[in-house]
């Protein structure tokens, strides 16, 4: 098995960095934190649906992996079933530009419903695939190589996904609605469907057996003996819960932007590529750092990026502060998922992980729904800069937790290693 590992290792990379690219390069067309904000604004004022929409997405991701680790954990292939579950995250792209599209007909209210409907369907699709293809990245990518992995596949999307952003800039400047978004959101379809060619090539070892996974009716409490157990993960967990508050400003960046210091809407897409840009360079240096420094140190070094830009945003007198502040944004972002996704899959053995990125993931979903919700809240009632003041407070809070109490891997406290029999 260690043999075949080796032999597909490099074919393995190359499919699974082009998948990461061009789903980069649909989402820079359909950008979580501009674009699907500007589109959801010509829709409605409230601060609180602009919020939702990365919220959407963030909850969705994150939400449903608990509740399919004990099946993940059985499937002695995953490529099939992962192949399958991602076409629930790809298909709503095609439903938005159909939506965008028909807005003047269909009007604000009935397109406002049907937009959230396709974000809540393609964030739940998203998680229903999560758990799997991070296991599937475990089983072909060995664990000393995670960071480096991750790091050249997110630098991957990011390029494509700045250069789509770019463009979408320019859609967005040079015409109009309908055609403008629907156009965005069909190019973000057509990427989404070249990426799960590529993904589709992936060469996977699989096992000799089956994981041997408790029964689906005993993952809850797997989870309650792991929390009581794992002071390590218990810490990586509370960091997990907290950095969306620290992150929470970054989806009003954009509007705040735009309503206030008059950007226009082709610098949008400057700044989404430069956001991506950064994190382009970012991804491929702090993934390698982290392997053979700290995942701990790296990723406490994002948090703080995060409150550097939200001060930023806070104090910006004109639309030329926004370039640090998406600088210092990226390195965050960079942070958070790549270097995150890469330390989750450090816990637990084959047969534990995907009960570990389960917990990773499901158990901080409450907070990554509240956070941009609260920023939207904070928004209306006293403002965007109210919004990017707390993101800050939240950010340094977070980075004291990492310093005093998160370990690395390495340093934890290690895991069982015996399965059980069939």
């Amino acid at each position: 098995m260690k043999a075949n590992l080796n032999r597909h290792l490099r074919f393995n990379i190359i499919v699974n960095v082009l998948d990461g690219g061009f789903f980069g390069a649909a989402i820079g067309f359909a950008s979580f934190t501009t674009i699907l904000p500007l589109f959801v604004r010509q829709m409605t004022d409230s601060a609180i649906l602009l919020g939702l929409v990365p919220a959407l997405h963030m909850v969705g991701w994150n939400l449903p992996q608990i509740f399919t680790a004990a099946w993940t954990a059985r499937l002695r292939v995953l490529k099939p079933t992962v192949l399958f579950l991602t076409i629930q995250e790809r298909i709503p792209f095609v439903g938005l530009a159909v939506v965008a599209w028909f807005l003047p007909v269909l009007g604000p209210k009935t397109s406002l419903v049907l937009t959230f409907i396709l974000l809540a369907w393609e964030g739940l699709g998203a998680g229903i695939t999560a758990n799997g293809w991070q296991n599937l990245v475990s089983r072909i990518i060995p664990g000393e190589y995670l960071g480096t992995f991750f790091g050249l596949q997110s630098a991957a999307a990011n390029l494509f996904s700045s250069i789509a952003a770019i463009t979408a800039g320019f859609i967005l400047q040079t015409y109009t609605l309908p055609f403008d978004f629907s156009l965005c959101f069909l190019l973000a379809a057509i990427g989404m469907a070249i990426s799960w060619f590529f993904l589709s090539l992936t060469r996977e070892t699989g096992h000799e057996k089956p994981f041997c996974a408790p029964p689906v009716t005993s993952t809850w409490t797997q989870t309650g003996e792991i929390l009581s157990r794992d002071r390590p993960f218990r810490w990586f967990l509370v960091t997990r819960a907290l950095t969306p508050f620290a992150l929470m400003a970054s989806a009003f960046y954009s509007v705040y932007a735009v309503e206030r210091l008059r950007m226009s809407e082709s610098t949008v897409g400057i700044l989404t590529s430069i956001l991506l840009i950064t994190q382009v360079a970012a991804n491929p240096i702090l993934g390698r750092l982290a392997d053979r420094w700290s995942y701990r140190g790296v990723m406490e070094f994002g948090v703080l990026s995060a409150a550097l830009g939200s001060l930023m945003a806070w104090w910006a007198p004109s639309v030329e502060w926004f370039y640090p502040v998406v600088i210092f944004t990226g390195l965050a972002y960079t942070s958070y998922w790549t270097i995150g996704l890469a330390f989750m899959l450090r816990y637990g053995n084959d047969a534990q992980r995907p009960t570990y990125i389960g917990m990773a993931n499901t158990l901080i979903a409450p907070f990554a729904i509240t956070a941009p919700l609260l920023g939207g809240w904070l928004a209306d009632l006293s403002g965007y800069q109210a919004t990017f003041l707390a993101a800050a407070v939240a950010s340094l809070f977070t980075v004291l937790v990492f310093h005093f109490f998160v370990k690395d891997p390495s340093e934890a406290i290690p895991q069982p290693t015996t399965e059980t029999p069939l």
